[in-house]
């Protein structure tokens, strides 16, 4: 699983695994534009449901510019994982440079009603030099 996911944190028994893969075809360096996808891959290995309600994401561009990203759910849902269910997702970021990295959280809510934060791991955009 590590070599699938290489980024992985886990927070009250819900484990988040973020794979990430350069798009040279979605790319336009020339326009100083870089596009990477991301592969995230949520697993509940607690002893009750949880359902995703937000998540937070701080992206950092190669310039060390930060941009923060918050909203409901993710690709348009709020998935409820009960024990030993995983959730797949795969989204996108764009870049003005290189180089940079993503990290965050998801606000979840238990089936106690408890609310929590789980972390998402810091992870590394880093595009190939052209001609490598």
């Amino acid at each position: 699983m590590k070599a699938l996911f290489p980024y992985v944190a886990e927070t009250r028994g819900v484990i988040v695994r973020v794979a990430v893969s350069f798009l040279p075809e979605q790319s336009e360096p020339e326009r100083g534009r870089w596009f990477w996808a991301y592969h995230i891959r949520l697993e509940n290995a607690g002893p009750q449901a949880v359902q995703l309600l937000t998540r937070h994401w701080v992206i950092t561009d190669g310039r060390g510019a930060r941009h923060s990203v918050e909203g409901e759910g993710v690709i348009g849902e709020q998935p409820l994982l009960a024990p030993g269910e995983s959730f797949d997702y795969v989204s996108g970021c764009p870049l003005s440079t290189s180089t940079g990295s993503m990290l965050g959280s998801y606000h979840m809510m238990g089936e106690d009603g408890s609310g929590f934060d789980v972390e998402i791991p810091k992870f590394a955009l880093i595009a190939p030099a052209v001609g490598a």
